[in-house]
């Protein structure tokens, strides 16, 4: 039993030491615009095309990478995935120009992402732990991986004020190296009675093609295009929108770290809560709680209070769609394509996140505000709410 625990512990101890390091290094790619237009190397409007284009890569990239970490194992997919990562964030930094900026931050690390976040090490932990605990894992895992939204802030200002951005990249492109080899931990720890129960995995096309015609799961990603939606635009144009309204930018980085910090609370809630309620459900709850939240925040003038409880109500709902998303699939197609069926659902997720971030850009330069984001915002926040209303799990959800 206490080998059990202690394996247990294993697992979920890696996979948020890989998620925190991918998501981590990422929040902090918008500390690098302002030293890098004071050099002259890239303009703002350029490095948020390239996170723009990163989240358009991530996403097309994330069903690829979840279908070889099903058939694979996520090693060889973590560390392959980790090694683009940094050769993007080095690039970038040994020769930094709008080339290499849009290949490094924009391609390199997108693909990276796509092997080191949900898809891959999520389904891992879900395929790992016992039946039992699985919920537990993934919520522990997805909760925990947002400790390094908050971590590494810190770290890359503070390296980027000593040492220069060139080497504040470097020393991020080594840190992400450095997970490479845990991979191979979320590979080994298999849980032998699922396997004794379960026959082999389908190959990945047959099974995207039987959920593309399952209606509950192409429901389940079009709401997941309003999350990234959502998050996308409030990720990139926050700062800014509180900027127009006098606030300072110490409150902007309050607020961001507020929703870091509150993401870890909501991640793990709901990913607890799908153990007893069923987690489309949930999903109907965090989508039009979130989007109440949102329309409350565009109608009501922006103060330090208002901004920080916003930024609590957006972290608590911020990631908690990715276990509760996790749990829908798992409930209809089992846990043999998980990691394929997953990043399927969550290329959905990165169109909306490109479209939210350029939205927001498109919005500013067009009227010089972002009222008609905020409307587009709480539309499709609502929408996200309705189209999981309908969605109804076998009468026997699989394992």
């Amino acid at each position: 039993m206490k080998a059990d625990r202690a394996a247990f512990a294993v697992l979920v101890g890696v996979a948020i030491l890989i998620i925190s390091t991918a998501m981590g290094v990422r929040q902090t790619f918008g500390l690098f615009a302002q030293p890098m237009a004071a050099h002259h190397v890239i303009s703002i409007g350029e490095l948020a095309f390239a996170i723009a284009i990163q989240n358009l890569m991530w996403g097309i990239a994330q069903p690829f990478a979840g279908g070889l970490s099903d058939r694979y194992g996520a090693g060889a997919v973590v560390a392959a995935s980790a090694a683009l990562y940094a050769l993007g964030l080095a690039g970038a930094a040994l020769d930094p120009n709008a080339a290499t900026l849009l290949a490094g931050f924009g391609i390199l690390v997108g693909l990276g992402q796509a092997g080191m976040t949900f898809a891959v090490v999520i389904s891992a932990v879900s395929k790992a732990a016992a039946p039992s605990r699985r919920a537990l894992g993934v919520a522990l895992a997805s909760a925990g991986g947002s400790l390094g939204q908050v971590a590494f802030a810190p770290i890359a200002q503070a390296t980027i004020d000593v040492q220069g951005f060139e080497r504040a990249l470097i020393f991020l492109a080594l840190l992400v190296l450095g997970v490479a080899p845990f991979g191979f931990v979320l590979s080994r720890s298999r849980n032998v009675s699922l396997d004794e129960q379960r026959a082999p995995a389908a190959a990945s096309w047959p099974a995207m093609m039987a959920a593309l015609r399952e209606p509950g799961y192409m429901l389940l990603t079009a709401g997941f295009f309003a999350c990234g939606f959502n998050l996308a635009f409030i990720g990139t144009h926050l700062p800014v929108y509180l900027s127009l309204c006098h606030i300072g930018a110490n409150v902007s980085a309050a607020a961001l770290a507020t929703i870091g910090f509150c993401n870890v609370v909501g991640s793990y809630g709901f990913g607890r809560l799908a153990e007893r309620l069923p987690p489309q459900f949930l999903l109907v709850t965090l989508y039009a709680t979130r989007a109440t939240a949102i329309l409350a925040f565009a109608i009501v003038p922006a103060t330090v209070v208002s901004t920080i409880v916003f930024a609590a109500v957006m972290g608590l709902t911020w990631l908690g769609t990715v276990p509760l998303t996790n749990a829908v699939i798992m409930r209809f197609f089992g846990v043999g394509n998980l990691g394929v069926l997953f990043g399927l659902c969550f290329l959905s997720h990165q169109i909306g996140a490109f479209l939210g971030a350029w939205g927001g850009g498109v919005s500013y330069d067009l009227t010089g505000s972002y009222a008609p984001m905020w409307a587009i915002e709480v539309v499709v926040g609502f929408a996200a709410a309705l189209v999981n209303m309908p969605i109804r799990l076998p009468a026997e959800a699989r394992a």
